[in-house]
């Protein structure tokens, strides 16, 4: 990889910047690609002192990071300081958080990284300084966009042992339900079929589809949905080539003979999916945006205030994101 991976801060109060240089410390023993923080280098040393971890952080550019990486934490500055004590939000967060964002961004769009990893937001911390998004996904197909039409974006989950893709995504379930089309299954499943052969290296990448319903419907006694809205999408897949199978009962996917049998299962809301990868893979698990024009991986779960900057947080899904990072973009070149 001739490039390094860029990687935001994440919300500033939470546990993004420990994880960060957790796994700077360890990278060594776990072989990570190089990688650097974008961030206020001041607010990073004042978390490590807070840690009691000795660490050097090196205010530099994408460009220098691999002649620094193995001796320092390459740290880019975004312009935006942080203040924000471990757990406790303030007033600068939401624009630390979002500088170290766009910047990314604009590091991968133009180049200069191979890939993106993004630390958790606080998305309730954004919302009261004006964020008008569902969530960080949404947000970055906007950025992604750049003034033009903005890509959709599907999220995946992904581990070692199972790829998940919710259709809809950050809805209330009753939304969820409105939401969801026979289009939108297509539209889902074909871009999950275009990265999985272009970043993950599947020839032919099989998907299983959840049916919506309990039993994915009972053949219309438990609701129509399945006959009406999903089973059609299949039949659209399958005329394009894509190897799918479904409507199949949710609760009969997940085992460990049933995911032998297909390399992404696509569900129709976003419990139906993160409940089984995080029960299988709560501490690895990556959660992968594709549809992108460039590559974003990031730690599958959240800020967790309670624990930030007492060195109890666990930097493997973190770890997980940037090796994955890395693969997609060996795979991509």
């Amino acid at each position: 990889m001739a490039k390094p991976l860029a990687l935001t801060s994440g919300e500033p109060a939470g546990i993004g910047p420990d994880i960060a240089i957790a796994a700077w410390l360890r990278r060594n023993e776990l072989g990570l690609p190089p990688f650097y923080l974008l961030g206020d280098r001041d607010f990073l040393e004042s978390r490590a002192k807070t840690l009691g971890l000795k660490v050097e952080l090196a205010a530099t550019t994408p460009e220098e990071t691999p002649s620094i990486f193995a001796r320092a934490l390459p740290v880019v500055a975004t312009g935006e300081p942080a203040t924000a004590r471990p757990g406790v939000p303030d007033a600068t967060s939401a624009k630390a958080a979002l500088a170290s964002i766009r910047a990314a961004v604009g590091h991968v769009r133009a180049g200069k990284a191979s890939a993106l990893v993004t630390n958790p937001i606080a998305k309730s911390v954004l919302y009261r300084a004006g964020f008008r998004h569902p969530g960080h996904t949404e947000f970055l197909a906007e950025l992604a966009a750049n003034g033009g039409a903005a890509p959709q974006p599907v999220m995946m989950l992904w581990s070692p042992q199972l790829a998940v893709i919710p259709v809809t995504i950050h809805l209330s379930l009753r939304e969820a339900l409105t939401e969801l089309s026979t289009d939108l299954i297509v539209r889902t499943a074909r871009i999950a079929v275009a990265d999985l052969k272009a970043r993950f290296g599947l020839a032919n990448p099989r998907l299983a589809v959840s049916g919506l319903n309990p039993h994915a419907g009972e053949e219309g006694s438990l609701g129509m949905e399945d006959i009406e809205v999903v089973a059609p999408a299949i039949d659209i897949l399958r005329r394009d080539g894509i190897a799918v199978r479904g409507p199949l009962p949710a609760d009969t996917m997940f085992h460990e003979a049933a995911r032998k049998t297909y390399d992404c299962a696509i569900c129709m809301y976003h419990d139906q999916a993160l409940i089984p990868i995080k029960t299988i893979a709560f501490e690895d698990a990556v959660n992968v945006t594709l549809g992108l024009p460039f590559i974003r991986t990031s730690p599958d779960h959240g800020t967790a205030f309670d624990i930030a900057g007492t060195g109890r947080a666990n930097p493997s899904s973190l770890v997980a994101a940037l090796r994955l990072a890395a693969r997609m973009a060996a795979e991509k070149s």
